[in-house]
């Protein structure tokens, strides 16, 4: 599937993934998220982890889903795998920071404490508390991770959206409803839809999901 994966292999891409219920949720209301998509959709994420250089999360996806951000339902490379943590309130017990090379790498703020055992890297906060999605992606540049996964949760993969930082979004859309639960974008709002994101798209079937490949680099034709 060149078409899928191929703008994938461009060097500075950063491309963002949810996969969600129809009725737009990752996640019930008790934070129960495995998982919403079925297995092509996780072959599929695990696709893109063996494509990217670096994969990022917050915290909160941290907490709730211990993840391990590695490679194993399709070959290729580990990316490293990257935390946001800006207050240092993940303990080094997270599965995340014990895995195969290229290791594990926390982003905090400027004055959080080390983590002994992790890497830790501190970086400048904007005025909303947050390091700005820009200077992530210029600092896992700078490591030489020009490819770039923003996996979750849906907060982070919103304010990457939001900042206009990324160039993708797999967006996984499950024939499920929830009725509530935990959002996956959340952006703020438009009062014209001349003003909505109306981004390229294609879509694939995966399983019984439909994965929904949006380049937000380019404008889709939209009603006039």
């Amino acid at each position: 599937m060149l078409s899928l994966y191929g703008p994938l292999l461009e060097e500075n891409v950063a491309i963002g993934q949810l996969g969600q219920s129809l009725d737009g949720h990752i996640a019930t209301c008790t934070g129960a998220s495995h998982y919403v998509t079925g297995p092509e959709s996780l072959i599929n994420l695990h696709r893109l982890r063996a494509l990217a250089d670096a994969v990022v999360v917050g915290r909160a996806t941290v907490e709730a889903d211990d993840p391990q951000l590695t490679v194993r339902h399709v070959e290729g490379p580990n990316p490293l795998r990257v935390v946001i943590d800006v207050h240092g309130r993940i303990d080094d017990g997270a599965r995340v920071f014990h895995g195969p090379a290229p290791g594990a790498l926390r982003l905090t703020g400027i004055d959080t404490p080390p983590l002994p055992g992790v890497e830790s890297m501190a970086l400048p906060l904007d005025g909303a508390g947050r390091i700005a999605p820009d200077a992530i992606l210029r600092a896992l540049a700078a490591r030489g991770c020009r490819r770039v996964l923003i996996e979750g949760g849906g907060r982070i993969v919103s304010c990457f959206v939001a900042a206009r930082a990324l160039d993708r979004l797999h967006l996984a859309i499950a024939p499920l409803i929830t009725g509530s639960g935990r959002s996956g974008l959340s952006l703020p709002g438009v009062a014209d839809l001349g003003d909505a994101i109306r981004p390229d798209a294609r879509h694939y079937p995966m399983g019984r999901d439909v994965l929904f490949d949006l380049d937000l680099r380019r404008r889709a034709e939209g009603p006039a």
